[in-house]
């Protein structure tokens, strides 16, 4: 029987393989797999302020301001400022962004099916609940993790260290 290193190792290595011939595949089109974050999120969203997107992807906000500079300079995404708060811009998706995340979306479904087509619809469903199972005690362990953070006192300030020498 396998270790649960052993299948997490597994696990990593395959969301690997399957992100860069995913991002391969997607980059034939024109788009990155990271850069379709970006686009699907406007799409599906709607517009929105780059600190929005940041907190929603989960990237720092000067990484979501150079990819905005990117996709606005290949005009998938234009800014424009926000009505509420002169100081700030609104980032949507342009028509040429939905055609490329279209485009780009088509070598990414295939792939996807042509990979898990090695499975029985019996091993798929079975990897869909062994997957929610994981997840939902993912999500637990980070709700626990959020809690106990958030119950310490702040942070002392850290000691200074001596060189002894």
């Amino acid at each position: 029987m396998s270790s649960t290193i052993e299948i997490s190792q597994g696990m990593f290595k395959l969301y690997h393989q399957v992100s860069r011939l995913v991002n391969e595949c997607m980059m034939d089109e024109g788009v990155s797999l990271a850069r379709s974050k970006f686009l699907l999120l406007l799409e599906c969203q709607g517009p929105q302020r780059s600190t929005d997107i940041a907190c929603a992807l989960g990237f720092a906000p000067r990484t979501v301001t150079e990819a905005i500079d990117g996709l606005e300079r290949d005009k998938l995404v234009k800014r424009e400022p926000d009505p509420k708060d002169r100081r700030a811009k609104i980032v949507s998706i342009t028509d040429m962004g939905r055609t490329v995340i279209s485009a780009a979306q088509q070598p990414q479904h295939k792939t996807i099916e042509a990979i898990f087509n090695a499975l029985t619809e019996d091993q798929k469903q079975h990897l869909k609940d062994i997957i929610g199972c994981l997840s939902a005690k993912t999500e637990e362990l980070q709700r626990e993790r959020d809690r106990n953070a958030s119950e310490l006192p702040e942070a002392a300030p850290a000691a200074s260290l001596r060189v002894v020498g």
